[in-house]
């Protein structure tokens, strides 16, 4: 699939009605409410990248560790904050320590955390990491059951020094009703209300398709790619 390069002003209206509609959502919840976006690049141009760039965007994301590599060598000359958003082989733990993300959000269980944490003693590095929670306890996706959300948070800041715990990430459930949507990011809010005052500062939950419920459930960063990658 070819990737369409978009235009600035087409890049600039998709930007700012995006942040439109975070700030009528977070306004919703309180006035001082933070959101942080976080911006999908994966299946869009680089140049669109630069674009959203010149418009002010810092904060960009990626699902596989081989993009991440080559998008970030394709804008080393750009002060960009990377994100992996996406599920870490553990094959891939020693090429992400390399490339030294800003956030490593799917940090998706104990076993993970350990294999990441001896490579990182062995490379005598650290990394900023989010606990992923399958909130809607879907199996195809990854995560922590909700149950075991907060020991096991508090069990790999225990364990594992090298991993800095910043917070929790969330995929919404995969359904067209918003109820159990609404309920995944109620379930991952709670969690994360439970571990603030233990590192916690980062609810990540929300995408293209239901980042506004996202937020009016509590989220603090959103990961947005196809609703700012529209043509027309």
């Amino acid at each position: 699939m070819a990737e369409a390069v978009l235009s600035e002003e087409q890049l600039s209206r998709n930007l700012d009605a995006v942040i439109q509609r975070i700030e009528d959502a977070r306004i919703k919840v309180d006035e001082h409410h933070i959101v942080k976006l976080v911006v999908v690049s994966k299946y869009t141009a680089l140049k669109n990248v630069r674009t959203l760039y010149e418009l002010g965007q810092r904060a960009f994301g990626e699902n596989q560790v081989q993009q991440l590599a080559q998008r970030m060598e394709e804008t080393e000359d750009l002060p960009l904050e990377w994100h992996m958003i996406g599920r870490l082989q553990k094959n891939k733990i020693n090429k992400l320590i390399d490339l030294n993300p800003f956030l490593l959000q799917s940090l998706d269980s104990l076993e993970l955390a350990e294999a990441l944490h001896k490579r990182l003693e062995a490379k005598e590095s650290h990394m900023d990491c989010l606990l992923q929670i399958n909130s809607a306890r879907e199996e195809s996706k990854a995560g922590v059951d909700p149950e075991e959300a907060v020991q096991t948070y508090r069990e790999i800041r225990e364990r594992f020094s090298r991993i800095r715990l910043r917070g929790v990430m969330t995929i919404g459930a995969h359904t067209e009703e918003r109820d159990p949507i609404r309920q995944s990011f109620e379930t991952t809010r709670k969690i994360f209300d439970e571990l603030q005052g233990e590192g916690a500062e980062i609810c990540s939950m929300g995408m293209s398709g239901d980042f506004e419920l996202a937020i009016e459930c509590g989220s603090n960063m959103v990961r947005i790619g196809s609703a700012l990658f529209r043509e027309g």
